[in-house]
């Protein structure tokens, strides 16, 4: 079978069956869940798949929303890795202005509704495609919950939940359509909890020991630090804790930080140093230190050749087509942030190495509202300041990251532009363009073994050999919910 036969009969088969993909994503954007608390999105999910023949486990790493289902007994083993969690506070309707539907309530601000169902939905039509061919190859779907927060990725890691993996794919909502060679900063979440000794601020301060001085002091040694670590590095803070009333000297206080940083060994080092900072505030203020993991996730690695083939499927499926009235709801909704249409998308592709040719076609959609057309990656050494739990998946498993247009061009992520956008057709076409995109390119894999040979390369010398090591303590355990109480 020659490559060119592989992409009409995956096309056809997801455009027959487009409707009970979008219907998926819409149950999905319909019941927001936020992170741990998945349980309708995941087995709407698994359900689906079971009925399409794929084998099922749950529990994936001791968490309870997260399953893998898995098609095929020999051959190369490719993944679809999924996502459905939603975000708090960001309910909205479809329409083209801010609509909260309930207050407080969760909306899919990041498209998580189409990410895991534009997975999902790759992964039934490379089924389909091996069944029709007699192809061998092993098909996976990984239901990953929590990557909002939490990163339910990392403990499937540390489960070695990815370890057979020849190669993976996942793609992400964006405001265009391209294959990823970037990067991400690393992340490490971490509490700094002081314990001291309460006293009467003004008739026995003596007697006190100020936790909320330690947090200070900590906080104050750390921006002293940051003059001396590599300009890539991130760090922020809050004061979650600082203590009762002013009159009572505090026993208690505590900050939180997020530690960013480009390169996983060098976020480590940032990490022990910063730590030394907090003992040392503990021991000037004869406080103790308690340090607890939040979170963490590792930098992305994406795998360039496996973003080039998925360019060359890009190419075969074409750009997609939006209507009139989708162009208009997008210039509606750009209009209600108040900035131009290039706003967002400006700020996203500034850092690009843009060659001429690409430069001149986005110079071209700048005054457009939603850009159908396919580009290749643009993005190779650019680092993006953000973080994710696809970062531990990247450093065991070959994956390039697929963008695609579900959103309009001046939306900034995490808003109610996004949710509205992800719940009507904008957003659905670009799910069903990532399904076929990483559809044809993994049909591509399994029909030239040479592909494969080229990705592992390319992995093994990104890595040099290095074994992965989770950022986070193995005595950091997932949270487990009860779904009778959502």
């Amino acid at each position: 079978m020659t490559s060119t036969d592989n992409a009409s009969p995956i096309i056809n088969w997801i455009e027959e069956n487009r409707d009970r993909f979008i219907n998926m994503a819409e149950t999905i954007w319909q019941t927001p869940e936020v992170a741990w608390h998945e349980f309708k999105s995941s087995r709407l999910q698994a359900d689906f798949l079971a009925a399409e023949d794929f084998l099922i486990a749950w529990n994936v790493g001791g968490l309870n929303t997260a399953f893998v289902a898995e098609w095929g007994n020999e051959g190369p083993v490719l993944a679809f890795i999924g996502e459905y969690d939603a975000l708090p506070g960001l309910s909205q309707s479809k329409e083209s202005f801010q609509d909260t539907l309930i207050k407080n309530g969760a909306g899919h601000g990041c498209g998580h509704n189409l990410l895991g169902t534009g997975a999902l939905a790759a992964a039934v039509a490379v089924q389909k495609w091996l069944q029709k061919t007699g192809m061998p190859g092993i098909v996976r779907y990984y239901g990953c919950p929590a990557e909002e927060e939490g990163g339910g990725k990392v403990f499937m890691a540390r489960a070695g939940a990815f370890d057979d993996i020849d190669a993976a794919f996942n793609f992400h909502p964006d405001v265009i359509n391209m294959p990823n060679k970037g990067s991400t900063l690393g992340i490490s979440a971490i509490q700094y909890r002081f314990h001291g000794r309460a006293a009467h601020a003004s008739i026995a301060p003596h007697e006190g020991r100020s936790a909320l001085d330690a947090v200070e002091l900590m906080n104050v040694g750390v921006n002293y630090l940051r003059e001396h670590i590599k300009s890539d590095v991130r760090i922020h803070y809050v004061i979650t804790n600082g203590g009762q009333a002013p009159n009572i000297v505090p026993d208690e206080a505590e900050a939180l930080y997020y530690i960013r940083a480009a390169e996983k060994d060098y976020l480590a080092e940032v990490v022990g140093r910063i730590r030394k900072v907090a003992e040392g505030a503990a021991m000037m203020t004869e406080t103790t230190l308690e340090v607890r993991f939040q979170d963490g996730f590792s930098p992305v690695l994406s795998n360039h050749y496996l973003a080039d083939l998925q360019y060359q499927s890009m190419q075969k499926v074409g750009a997609l087509e939006f209507t009139p009235e989708e162009i208009a709801y997008a210039q509606k909704v750009n209009d209600a942030f108040g900035g131009t249409n290039a706003a967002y998308f400006t700020q996203r592709t500034t850092a690009f190495s843009i060659p001429a040719k690409e430069n001149n076609s986005l110079e071209r959609w700048k005054s457009h509202p939603l850009i159908s057309e396919n580009f290749p990656a643009m993005d190779a050494g650019v680092v993006s300041p953000g973080s994710t739990d696809v970062g531990d998946l990247s450093q065991i498993v070959p994956i390039s990251m697929l963008v695609t247009t579900c959103w309009p061009t001046g939306v900034p992520g995490h808003s109610w532009g996004n949710v509205a956008a992800s719940g009507m057709s904008i957003g659905h076409k670009g799910m069903l363009h990532a399904a076929k995109i990483m559809a044809i390119t993994a049909a591509e894999i399994y029909t030239n073994p040479e592909h494969l040979v080229n990705i592992k390369a390319e992995f093994e010398q990104m890595t040099d050999g290095k074994p992965y090591a989770a950022p986070i303590p193995d005595s950091l355990l997932p949270p487990q919910y009860d779904p009778l109480d959502d």
